[in-house]
């Protein structure tokens, strides 16, 4: 088993909500760390991960919904600087996984099952073995007490329950 470093700058972690019932908003944050354990292969077979990420780096394109996003109406960035993730355990099919493990969100540890690919292993040209993987979870933020919304005129909500986590991640080993 070796230790793998998750590379910010060649990841992303976003998401997806409905919004007013009839599109999506989508985001992002920008700042997050994390640490993936991973057989002497490169597979996740075995391994496990541990991540952190900085609430006040939310990006959803629009930096007044970004406040309103840090505020205590939704993740109280205040209080709450950061979320994080640690797997339990990691179920390999091939190249496809499942991710099972605790994501923690203001306060409120819940289970959560990602489930995704490995993308491969390469050598980049500074001699840096890397790895890849995408993965997928769907979660409801009210389960982590992002509950604040609002009624809308013609029924329903401003803001949907469902969030769509994706995650497109690229380590480095260590």
């Amino acid at each position: 088993m070796s230790n793998w470093n998750i590379d910010a700058s060649h990841s992303t972690v976003g998401f997806t909500i409905r919004h007013l019932v009839i599109s999506k908003v989508r985001g992002r944050f920008t700042q997050f760390s994390g640490v993936v354990t991973l057989a002497d292969d490169g597979s996740l077979e075995g391994g496990s991960v541990k991540a952190e990420v900085k609430i006040d780096s939310i990006d959803t394109a629009e930096p007044k919904r970004d406040g309103h996003l840090k505020s205590a109406d939704f993740f109280d960035a205040e209080k709450f600087p950061t979320m994080s993730f640690e797997s339990s355990k990691v179920v390999a099919k091939g190249s496809s996984f499942e991710l099972h493990g605790k994501l923690t969100i203001k306060g409120h540890a819940k289970d959560v099952v990602f489930h995704g690919e490995s993308e491969g292993n390469a050598k980049d040209p500074w001699g840096n073995q890397r790895a890849a993987f995408t993965a997928k979870a769907s979660i409801s933020r009210g389960d982590f007490g992002l509950t604040w919304n609002q009624a809308l005129e013609a029924g329903g909500v401003l803001v949907g329950d469902k969030v769509e986590i994706e995650l497109d991640v690229q380590a480095v080993k260590a």
